[in-house]
């Protein structure tokens, strides 16, 4: 094996311990020396490659959202489309649950999630609500909707809420989204 292809599965040994690790305990109690025991290499590996808890958090929590292309749908469709996209996500990417739970318990972690929901979600928002200056609002009414039913659903694990189908909860959110996302301002 290159040492090119050592370095890359070294990394990636590390940010996957590190995801299972902030998820399970947390940024505050998460430490360099239990991600690099999770990986399986020392400690000094860790800060050689991402420098600090900081370091390796942030390139822990870079979080793809792949929010579909939404301009060629007819308007009346992209709530649901948008909340059965999030669902999807939620479903098959534990890196997402890790990061919703290290953002309610964690500043640094939350202010990740709204870097993630803004850079991603503000321009999808911008480019289907009647007025894009109204945007940033409309995406944080969509995000509370997501981000609510991924915090009951995968998190809290409301008995409810991870019983639906998610067909269910397409029916239930997308109404709300749609609204958020294309009405006009109340």
């Amino acid at each position: 094996m290159t040492t090119a292809r050592r370095s890359d599965a070294t990394r990636a040994a590390i940010l996957e311990a590190a995801r299972e690790r902030f998820a399970t305990d947390g940024y505050e109690r998460a430490t360099i020396r239990a991600i690099a025991r999770d990986a399986g290499i020392d400690p000094s590996m860790v800060m050689r490659y991402y420098g600090n808890k900081e370091g390796l958090f942030a390139a822990a929590s870079e979080i793809e959202v792949d929010l579909p292309e939404l301009g060629g749908l007819p308007a009346q469709h992209i709530g649901a489309v948008l909340v059965g996209h999030f669902l999807e996500r939620w479903e098959r990417d534990d890196v997402l649950t890790g990061m919703l739970r290290v953002a309610v318990t964690n500043e640094a972690g939350a202010e990740r999630m709204r870097e993630i929901f803004a850079a991603q979600l503000g321009p999808v928002t911008r480019g289907v609500c009647p007025d894009p200056a109204e945007a940033p609002r409309r995406a944080a009414l969509v995000a509370s909707q997501i981000l609510g039913m991924a915090l009951s659903r995968y998190v809290l694990r409301f008995p409810p809420a991870v019983e639906m189908t998610p067909e269910e909860i397409v029916a239930w959110l997308s109404p709300t989204v749609q609204r958020y996302l294309t009405a006009e301002t109340p």
